[in-house]
């Protein structure tokens, strides 16, 4: 597909099960924002989900992608330095490497005031808003406030985002020195959850993963994991904390059955994390929280500055993070990774669609 220099190629969900590259106009910056070249976007489990319609939470006619790292090409008149109304909390310039914060607060609001926008009540998300179009392109545009500088590999800043959340999580957990934590599933959320929780100084972090491919992976990252067809898992980190069990657990599934793991797995007055939203709805055994204390935690996103602070950590470790991307793909081959992967095929690690 040739393109103009007003034209661009877009993956468009043409409808579920359907993703297309299609040719359409370039967008252009509006005061405040920057028109951004995408490098390579990462296929995230809600894209996929979105595809395939599961969650509800894409539209057929919509340009989805949020997990992202291009370069700065043109920046709208108030983003530029010295414009009188600069945005981005570090000046940007033409040509610059960024990575996308993708949610979009109002800025005003008493949430936003708090370091809180990431659950504003008017947040909006690039990839998940159908008005948006968003990183499965060669262009998008965005407020230069969302954006944030990248030094790393430059597949890597594309990492930033789940690595955000997965950070995120941990954070909500409390996780910190002496803690032994358990994390449930051990994709690309589990991953980053594992991660981050070495990264806050946990005294041990196991994962409890049901793929061998996912599982030989956290190994080669120093994580301990459990296979849960092989071992009641609940069982063992109880075994392995001197029968006390896991701190903090991390569910980075989201089912019924994860979440009972999860409780059955916790130390009295410890606290679960929910990260994963495998299903809208779950039971619990409500017993199992109140008569041993133990504390349910939400955890949505990351803040700003969880976002940025990732954004410098994961350009700093690079030999680390190159397990996590385990394959790249042309944007022209991207209607085909969606659909293997719909069908099954999941990868240890992330799935990066380049567009550069």
């Amino acid at each position: 597909m040739t393109t103009t220099d007003t034209t661009m190629r877009a993956l468009v969900l043409e409808d579920f099960g359907d993703l297309v590259l299609v040719e359409r106009p370039r967008p252009a910056p509006a005061p405040g924002e920057a028109l951004v070249r995408v490098l390579a976007t990462g296929i995230c489990g809600s894209d996929l989900h979105g595809y395939t319609g599961e969650n509800g939470r894409r539209v057929p006619g919509q340009v989805m992608g949020h997990e992202t790292v291009g370069t700065v090409v043109t920046l709208g008149d108030a983003g530029r330095p010295g414009a009188g109304i600069e945005q981005s909390p570090v000046p940007l310039a033409e040509g610059d490497v960024v990575v996308l914060n993708p949610t979009l607060s109002c800025g005003g609001c008493e949430r936003c005031a708090r370091g809180m926008s990431h659950i504003c009540a008017d947040r909006r998300v690039v990839g998940v808003d159908p008005a948006i179009s968003a990183a499965f392109a060669d262009y998008f545009v965005v407020s230069v406030a969302n954006l944030v500088p990248f030094g790393g590999e430059t597949l890597h800043g594309a990492l930033v985002e789940p690595l955000a959340v997965g950070y995120h999580a941990a954070v909500r957990g409390g996780v910190g020195a002496g803690d032994d934590v358990l994390v449930l599933g051990g994709g690309p959320i589990g991953q980053a959850a594992a991660l981050a929780c070495a990264r806050l100084g946990a005294a041990s972090v196991t994962v409890s993963e049901p793929a061998p491919e996912r599982r030989e992976l956290l190994g080669r990252l120093g994580v301990d994991v459990l296979d849960p067809g092989a071992v009641d898992v609940a069982v063992e980190v109880i075994e392995r904390t001197g029968g006390l069990g896991a701190s903090v657990v991390i569910d980075a599934v989201g089912s019924s059955a994860t979440l009972g793991t999860a409780l059955a797995a916790t130390t009295a007055g410890g606290v679960c994390v929910l990260v994963g939203m495998a299903a809208p709805r779950v039971e619990l055994d409500a017993f199992a929280v109140s008569t041993f204390e133990r504390t349910i935690v939400g955890t949505f996103c990351y803040s700003a500055a969880e976002f940025a602070e990732t954004a410098r950590w994961t350009q700093d470790h690079p030999e680390l993070l190159r397990a996590l991307v385990s394959r790249t793909v042309r944007a022209e081959d991207g209607p085909a990774a969606f659909a293997a992967m719909a069908a099954g095929d999941n990868p240890a690690g992330k799935v990066l669609v380049t567009f550069a």
